[in-house]
């Protein structure tokens, strides 16, 4: 499947014309059920955990995210397509 579709340019367009974290809460909150905002939050706390050294039990026992779930955002943070590690960069500045 090739992921980087039309309707993924789409939305990461919406994204990028979105100026705030306030706008961009309100169109996540219009764009997804409650429990896939949970899921997105959870995800992106145990990349900052991640990011601070903490081991794969530790993050899924703060998240509650399964160990799988880590192991797959760790095996992402590290070898994806550098999504999460440019985030982490861009709130450092």
């Amino acid at each position: 499947m090739n992921w980087k579709n039309q309707k993924l340019k789409n939305l990461s367009k919406a994204f990028s014309a979105l100026q705030t974290p306030h706008d961009i809460s309100n169109f996540l909150r219009d764009l997804c059920t409650l429990d896939e905002l949970d899921e997105l939050s959870a995800r992106w706390d145990a990349v900052l955990l991640l990011a601070q050294g903490k081991t794969y039990r530790e993050v899924a026992e703060i998240t509650k995210l399964s160990t799988t779930t880590v192991t797959r955002i760790a095996f992402w943070l590290n070898h994806g397509e550098g999504g999460y590690k440019q985030a982490l960069e861009n709130l450092k500045k």
